[in-house]
């Protein structure tokens, strides 16, 4: 039995639907299957709690000598990155010399690395942070708690619902300096399952991906169950900004991204 772990997000939901339902051939594997927002998912996966997991990208470079990064299943892309969210941006003028609060989504995510990585290259040192599950972040800062948001996944559709403005938007800084797709979260499977079976669970998570694609209404109303609060609107374009050619295979490009961020968070990990 094969733990396999993946969060609630309409993309992974997407991307698991026929693995989770036997509608593809699992070629003798059988999967225990652990469905975890992403910052759950990595600490399991530092913890080497998990056989098959997806992780962020930034929590993947804890985790070299002990996993491999699968080609299929990953959430890679442009236009797609985590974004800074304020009622307003009075604060984030230049000469602004009072701490600043922003929520983030765990401290594991890429978009906190993002954030920091950023931040480094503006000299930004008035940021401190409040770590809280992804959902809770816009009503912290709509409410005062947080003077920023770091927000991810249906977060790029929802935040001005909480009248909340976007001040940054990471992944265009990112696709900026580096040219490259953000490289935001990936599937990773432990080295000691053998090269053959890592092999046909990447087969495995791709054909499932295909089965969707062909099969979207099908699987429908199983991402709508773990989206209970997404409007069918908002899990359609999460999907589409999330589940990509880079999903199918990483590929040259999605892999020099990888590269690229674990080079600049060497000194962060």
């Amino acid at each position: 039995m094969i733990s396999l772990g993946f969060s609630p997000c309409p993309n992974d939901t997407f991307i698991f639907y026929a693995l989770v339902h036997k509608k593809i051939d699992t070629r003798g594997l059988d999967f225990n299957f652990i469905i975890e927002d992403v910052e759950t998912l990595n600490r399991l996966a530092v913890k080497k709690k998990i056989d098959v997991t997806k992780v962020s990208c930034h929590a993947y470079c804890r985790l070299l000598d002990e996993y491999s990064f699968l080609r299929a299943g990953g959430a890679l892309g442009r236009g797609c990155g985590p974004l800074i969210v304020a009622k307003g941006p009075e604060k984030f003028t230049e000469g602004f010399a009072g701490e600043l609060k922003v929520a983030i989504p765990g401290e594991l995510t890429t978009a906190f690395l993002l954030l920091k990585l950023f931040a480094f290259s503006r000299h930004l040192q008035n940021l401190s942070y409040s770590a809280m599950p992804f959902y809770e972040i816009m009503g912290a800062v709509r409410d005062g708690r947080a003077d920023a948001g770091l927000i991810i996944h249906e977060g790029r559709f929802t935040y001005q619902d909480y009248g909340l403005q976007r001040i940054i938007d990471l992944g265009a800084w990112w696709e900026h300096e580096t040219g490259l797709p953000i490289p935001l979260g990936g599937i990773i499977a432990r080295k000691t399952l053998g090269p053959s079976t890592v092999k046909v669970i990447e087969d495995l998570i791709r054909e499932s991906v295909q089965y969707s694609l062909s099969h979207g209404d099908e699987a429908m109303p199983y991402i709508k169950h773990y989206a209970q609060e997404l409007s069918g609107q908002v899990i359609a374009e999460h999907i589409s900004l999330y589940v990509n050619g880079y999903t199918l295979d990483i590929g040259e490009d999605g892999m020099a991204a990888l590269d690229e961020l674990l080079n600049r968070a060497e000194n962060t990990c």
